[in-house]
């Protein structure tokens, strides 16, 4: 027997949910919507996917999307479908076709989420997946144990190259590990790409030959894939150590394509996430998701933060972190770094660290340093000692007593 692949969701159709998983298995393989004489039995056995698994959670009275068929009664239901590899090879793109493709659209559908997929081992011998992941981002940013401590360039744009290298002058002093370009800054003619990374590298190189350590920093350098390969040259020429890529943005084989260029670890942003999976009844969890970017060759990926500005909820956020840390496939885990970011401070430490129980990540904070009453360098050292008393399991406010660059922060970490 051929490797197959396997896709879950969570469905709601108005039909029946058996003659509704049989159209989206029919639809997404051999399949259309009437009987052609060139769908034999012997080609459904070979090529058409298969229900493997139908089981009904509920029924409600309402649709939870608009369109398609109408019903008295719409069932919930967890489906697996699963797909021989023959139908596609072991390709990303068209994996993303085949289980995410036009079933999102049928009639017979009034929800569906994708909450796992996986994959054969000939996915692994086509992608390597990511270059450096844990350990590799642990040697170049020179951080054995604990979190990497990080921070956004703020305001996200409109500083000039100058004011940036400033900003980082000040991270770097502070004993910041890791410093990222925001996902809306690019190459604008203010602050444009190449002089933004020479003015920084200068700086952090600066540092590095005083301190011996060098931060992480990760450019943005989302484009087209020419200039994301040439602007990759510029950092590296520099002596920079991390990129980063707008997921979304750049697409699969944008990042595949970028991944066998690069020679440095690349940061992963989810920029656009929420319109893939704010609805409960449409898209994507994030499991499914982030494996698809680890095979792809994402280094780190962002997670959000624990009580963060956004609309997820904490149990999802820790859901998406343990995901990232997890093997990608049993034959090969290769391991990513879950970014935490969004509101983020000393006190999402203790929580976080217990929810993981791991440092495995990057925790990266913007107001939670820069508002330090005493400076960039107290906000890096509060959250550091913040992380020191969380692994510790000592409480904040006791071990708040030995540091007062953390006890300060407690008074603006509300």
């Amino acid at each position: 027997m051929g490797e197959r692949i396997f896709a879950s969701y969570w469905l709601e159709t108005g039909d029946d949910p058996q003659r509704a998983a049989e159209v989206i298995a029919g639809e997404q393989s051999s399949g259309t919507f009437v009987a052609l004489p060139t769908e034999t039995p012997e080609l459904k056995r070979r090529s058409g996917a298969r229900v493997e698994r139908l089981e009904v959670i509920e029924r409600v009275n309402t649709p939870s999307l608009p369109g398609g068929m109408q019903s008295d009664v719409y069932t919930r239901c967890a489906l697996q479908i699963s797909w021989p590899v023959e139908n596609l090879g072991p390709s990303l793109p068209n994996l993303m076709s085949t289980i995410a493709g036009n079933l999102f659209e049928l009639r017979q559908v009034s929800g569906l989420r994708i909450t796992d997929v996986q994959l054969p081992p000939s996915f692994a011998e086509a992608y390597p997946g990511p270059a450096f992941g844990i350990q590799g981002t642990r040697e170049l940013a020179g951080v054995s144990c604990g979190p990497l401590i990080g921070t956004i360039i703020k305001p996200s744009v409109g500083l000039s190259v100058e004011e940036t290298a400033q900003q980082v002058r000040e991270l770097v002093a502070g004993g910041i590990d890791f410093i990222k370009d925001d996902e809306l800054q690019a190459d604008g003619g203010y602050c444009p790409f190449d002089e933004r990374v020479s003015a920084v590298m200068r700086v952090v190189n600066e540092e590095a030959g005083r301190s011996g350590r060098k931060a992480m920093v990760a450019f943005n350098l989302t484009g087209d894939l020419d200039q994301m390969k040439r602007r990759h040259d510029h950092v590296l020429a520099q002596g920079g150590t991390c990129v980063m890529v707008c997921l979304n943005s750049v697409g699969i084989v944008g990042l595949q394509a970028f991944r066998q260029h690069s020679q440095l670890p690349i940061h992963a942003h989810r920029a656009g996430w929420g319109y893939l999976s704010r609805s409960p009844h449409l898209g994507w969890d994030y499991a499914p998701w982030q494996k698809i970017w680890r095979l792809a060759g994402a280094d780190h990926l962002h997670v959000n933060g624990l009580r963060n500005k956004f609309s997820e909820s904490d149990e999802s956020v820790i859901a998406a972190a343990k995901a990232v840390l997890a093997p990608a496939m049993a034959h090969k885990p290769m391991p990513a770094m879950p970014v935490f970011s969004s509101g983020q401070t000393g006190l999402q430490a203790e929580d976080t660290y217990r929810a993981l129980g791991t440092a495995d990540l990057i925790h990266t904070a913007g107001g939670g340093i820069f508002g330090h009453p005493t400076g960039v360098s107290a906000g890096v050292e509060a959250l550091r000692e913040a992380w020191i008393a969380a692994m510790k399991h000592i409480p904040l406010t006791q071990h708040a007593v030995t540091s007062r660059p953390l006890s300060q922060a407690l008074e603006f970490w509300r």
